[in-house]
């Protein structure tokens, strides 16, 4: 959308209460809407897009809420300047008085009307650019950093490493474009740390398509449980038990429908989906592939990433989107607080195990090293990873 449509507004909207959604589709001429259903989603969204002009955020949500994501924005700095409205269909004056102490411009309960909607985002832009004097991108931000003795050691390992194995980097590249066409390199995006998004290079070493098949190959993955019988039943047993209009815990809306909180875990765990991915024997996998990474030379590029500053030699596994939207509660996010890494902890530790580590293991075992990572212990962890590289199991 241009600047000459002034009363046209770029709103992303982040939630999938579909009454509310419906309600800002109405009104195309005020509102081109983006629509995106969980916080990690939004705000890798509004670090790429700067036109975004409103963001409406509905209170209750899966993994991060309105108010978290409120802070985080506040946090990373990314649209700062941009209205920031919270939106609940039910009343709620706990989360009100909460929302008003953080970085939320206003709050809307019970049904929602989008005219209302539109002049108040157009009055809290006025706002913004009459009082707001301070430049976003002038502010401190607070990201993680790596220690400057890790990072000089990341720049030194990095760049001779690339210097001795760029013959065999070379060969392998004609190797890969020799047995299949395409792009010797694979780009994919991951998070890193701190939530932060970047591009994560390997050596291709799967057949042209691979990404497009993987929902065929899921029961294969490594890392799912044994599958439980998916609960047809949409109603909370603890909810049905209390006065018609209450509920349990709090309201979440999940693709579009209405579920309490307690009952949207419950069934998350009896569909047993498996957040991390890693297939045995991938019929993906091409000839040359199976060698590099048995040898974990389709790893080398990611030197590069260690070059750039993306990630360390050694830290935390950086995770595809997918796997990371479902990493934000405490428990597991401890492991972006941390330096990503090419290898780490749970790598070693699952190559002497022969590969056999539940998710929960590797889970705790990234954020154990969030909390006790230091130069010497990684010194250690790259001593313990040479010669687990030449083990004989494929993991």
């Amino acid at each position: 959308m241009s600047e000459t449509s002034p009363h046209q507004y770029k709103v992303l909207y982040i939630g999938g209460y579909p009454d509310f959604i419906q309600e800002l589709n109405s009104r195309p001429d005020w509102f081109d809407l983006v629509v995106v259903e969980n916080g990690l989603k939004a705000m890798s969204l509004l670090k790429e897009d700067k036109s975004i002009h409103a963001i409406i955020c509905e209170t209750y949500l899966p993994g991060m809420n309105g108010i978290d994501i409120a802070e985080m924005r506040q946090l990373k700095q990314v649209h700062v300047k941009t209205p920031f409205i919270l939106v609940s269909p039910e009343k709620d004056d706990k989360n009100k008085v909460k929302a008003f102490k953080t970085a939320v411009n206003d709050f809307y309960e019970g049904k929602l009307d989008a005219e209302k909607i539109h002049h108040r985002i157009n009055y809290l832009r006025k706002y913004f650019a009459y009082y707001s004097t301070i430049s976003e991108d002038s502010k401190t931000n607070h990201e993680y950093k790596i220690p400057w003795d890790k990072r000089l050691f990341d720049i030194i390992v990095s760049f001779f490493a690339l210097l001795i194995l760029s013959p065999v980097l070379i060969i392998v590249m004609i190797a890969i474009r020799a047995e299949s066409k395409g792009k010797v390199f694979y780009t994919s995006k991951r998070v890193g740390t701190g939530y932060r998004i970047f591009d994560f290079y390997k050596l291709r070493s799967m057949r042209i398509g691979a990404d497009a098949a993987l929902k065929e190959l899921k029961h294969l993955n490594q890392y799912e449980t044994e599958k439980k019988e998916e609960v047809a039943n949409d109603f909370c047993p603890r909810c049905a038990s209390l006065p018609e209009g209450e509920y349990c815990s709090e309201i979440l809306y999940s693709e579009g429908k209405k579920i309490c909180e307690y009952w949207y875990f419950e069934k998350k765990k009896q569909k047993a989906d498996s957040t991390f991915i890693k297939i045995k024997d991938d019929p993906r996998v091409t000839r040359v592939g199976k060698f590099i990474r048995n040898t974990s030379i389709d790893e080398l590029p990611q030197l590069v990433n260690v070059l750039k500053g993306d990630m360390s030699i050694v830290g935390n596994r950086p995770l595809p989107l997918y796997e990371a939207e479902m990493l934000t509660s405490d428990d597991w996010s401890e492991r972006f607080m941390g330096p990503a890494g090419i290898t780490g902890l749970w790598q070693v530790e699952k190559r002497g195990k022969k590969g056999s580590m539940s998710e929960e293991e590797r889970k705790a075992l990234d954020n154990q090293y969030a909390r006790n990572y230091s130069f010497w212990g990684d010194i250690k962890l790259i001593l313990k990873t040479i010669p687990a590289v030449f083990q004989k199991e494929n993991v």
